[in-house]
């Protein structure tokens, strides 16, 4: 019953549920099926899950019901495996024969289960799962390692080889292959002669580095070989001749210039690296 004055609903008649569209077909409803339309057997096609082999399919059932591997219900199993052989069947998948060949032998061991025992003998009797059950356990080993090595890192996969170059733009300091010894020996000649030319006028004079070791570049711009004394001006005394020494070192650190000696104690000559012009 329903109070006074409420709206009825009008029950859905046969005209007004035709009227639904049966789907969409770009964009417009289809009210009705066309007369061609051909639907095949199998086009509904259902995808239960995949099982390896037969000894896969008794040992999903057995670990399913957490049964004890040992001691298999011979008649369980099978009722339980003639179950899934059949439902394949009325999917319309092909059987493997590895499952037709296990399902057989299930019935003989369960045919044999229900036979009646003679009385026991000196030799004990074999259990007819015993061969069974052997390969269930080394199945499930093999499956075992498998799943383990499947889960180990896989190149390619879990990580990525990487490589790393090294970039052109470094600079390798190559050391120079004249002693150190020889230089300092140089040096002292060019401060000996520089002393000559010391006076007592005493006056602030400023030296920058930066100026000085462009002063040498330019000398040795032309290319070939410069004389090491050539680089120092002896009439600026010992604070040029100094100030002039460490542009060639600093120079020298940097890989522009290059100290070359043919021979022990033989005169010193400058030269441009390759590249640093």
């Amino acid at each position: 019953m329903t109070a006074p004055g409420t709206p009825q609903r009008e029950p859905a008649t046969a005209d007004a549920m035709a009227e639904q569209p049966i789907a969409i077909v770009r964009g417009a409803p289809l009210l009705k099926l066309p007369e061609d339309l051909y639907i095949p057997p199998d086009a509904l096609e259902v995808f239960l899950d995949a099982f390896e082999g037969p000894l896969d399919l008794l040992l999903y059932l057995i670990r399913k019901q957490n049964l004890d591997i040992l001691d298999i219900p011979i008649i369980q199993i099978t009722t339980q495996y003639m179950d899934y052989v059949e439902l394949m069947k009325e999917l319309r998948l092909e059987l493997a024969a590895e499952y037709l060949v296990m399902a057989a032998m299930l019935c003989e061991i369960k045919s044999r289960m229900l036979l009646p025992r003679p009385a026991l003998t000196d030799e004990e009797q074999t259990d007819p799962r015993a061969e069974l059950v052997r390969r269930l356990m080394e199945y499930e080993r093999y499956k075992q390692a498998a799943q383990a090595l499947d889960g180990l890192p896989r190149e390619g996969r879990d990580n990525l080889p990487v490589t790393a170059e090294l970039s052109s733009e470094h600079i390798r300091r190559i050391p120079p292959t004249v002693e150190l010894s020889e230089v300092l020996a140089a040096l002292r000649d060019v401060m000996r002669r520089a002393d000559l030319f010391t006076s007592h006028r005493v006056a602030r004079e400023s030296l920058s580095l930066r100026e000085r070791m462009s002063r040498v570049l330019a000398a040795v711009q032309r290319g070939g070989f410069v004389p090491f004394e050539a680089l120092f001006d002896v009439t600026e005394g010992r604070a040029g001749v100094v100030v002039s020494f460490l542009a060639i070192l600093e120079l020298v650190k940097a890989t522009t210039l290059e100290l070359v000696q043919a021979q022990p104690y033989a005169p010193i000559h400058v030269r441009l690296r390759g590249g640093a012009a």
